[in-house]
């Protein structure tokens, strides 16, 4: 009996300490924290915000009292762009276009910056020239190498060459070298300028691009085409797989695509618009940069 007494006084001694623990322990002390967090965070915006506020009023009296003292307008920066100094009836902060030869953070370049600025336009241009030059070479060559071709097949007056942003361009007249009217069957005769011409056209790097134009006058109502569209898509369709199938120009360097009559070289009031603008264009495209391309016209405005 006094054992078990001794335990069970031992054991609400225990019970009585763990219940007086539990009466002290303070379960929101968290709350102080997160207090103090959130004091911190709007003294933090309070800053930020009186950082980022200009007082007009101020600023507008110190620059107008510096113009005054010094004789000059006041301007300062503001992310690389001037800003000058307010005047009467304008608004304080008024931005200002930044000069060309500016630097980029706002201030005017010094001689030798300007002077290695222009020697590296000066460079660019010439590279561009050097290389519309280089571009413009091949492709007269390649022209001066299908003419000579045309006029040993007895062809010369099949087409005519001209040099543009694009490229060497060869018009060839549909009537009747390659079509018959509104035909897409090679005549006999096309058959031979296209052969003339494949060698070298093989020969070039070059992409190809074959274009099926038509004049205004619509097609035969009923007839085998529909429009002047599809009757210039197929003719070019025909005369890149002659090219491709007869004479062996790789598939990968062509494509062919039909402009009916919207690309005339001639407009309607010409006399020849119906036979000249019935043609089919094969174009020797320039590898040459979109800059370079651009010169190529001139070019060849100077050498004609």
């Amino acid at each position: 009996m006094s054992k078990s007494g001794g335990h069970g006084g031992h054991g609400g001694g225990r019970r009585k300490k763990h219940e007086e623990h539990e009466e002290h322990e303070n379960h929101e002390r968290w709350l102080v924290s997160g207090f103090d967090m959130m004091t911190l965070l709007f003294v933090l915006f309070v800053v930020l915000y009186a950082m980022s506020s200009i007082d007009a009023a101020k600023f507008t009296a110190f620059a107008e009292g510096a113009r005054e003292g010094g004789g000059a307008p006041v301007t300062i920066l503001n992310d690389g762009a001037a800003i000058d100094a307010p005047v009467e009836n304008d608004s304080p902060l008024k931005p200002v276009q930044v000069a060309q030869e500016a630097a980029i953070d706002g201030t005017e370049q010094t001689a030798a910056e300007q002077a290695a600025a222009e020697a590296a336009a000066a460079a660019a241009a010439r590279q561009t020239a050097a290389e519309a030059q280089a571009a413009y070479d091949q492709l007269a060559a390649a022209r001066a190498a299908l003419q000579e071709a045309l006029a040993a097949a007895g062809q010369s007056g099949a087409a005519e060459f001209v040099i543009d942003e694009r490229g060497l361009v060869i018009h060839v007249v549909s009537d009747p070298v390659l079509f018959a009217p509104e035909s897409a069957t090679l005549q006999p005769q096309g058959t031979v300028v296209l052969d003339a011409m494949a060698p070298t056209l093989i020969s070039l790097p070059n992409q190809i691009e074959v274009e099926g134009h038509a004049n205004s006058l619509p097609v035969t109502r009923g007839g085998p085409w529909p429009s002047n569209w599809e009757l210039s898509a197929i003719r070019a369709t025909t005369v890149l797989r002659h090219l491709a199938e007869t004479d062996g120009i790789p598939d990968t360097r062509m494509s062919a695509a039909g402009y009916g009559s919207t690309r005339p070289l001639v407009p309607d009031s010409d006399p020849s618009y119906v036979t000249v603008n019935r043609r089919v264009d094969v174009v020797v495209l320039s590898d040459a940069s979109a800059s370079a391309n651009a010169l190529l016209p001139g070019l060849e405005a100077a050498a004609q």
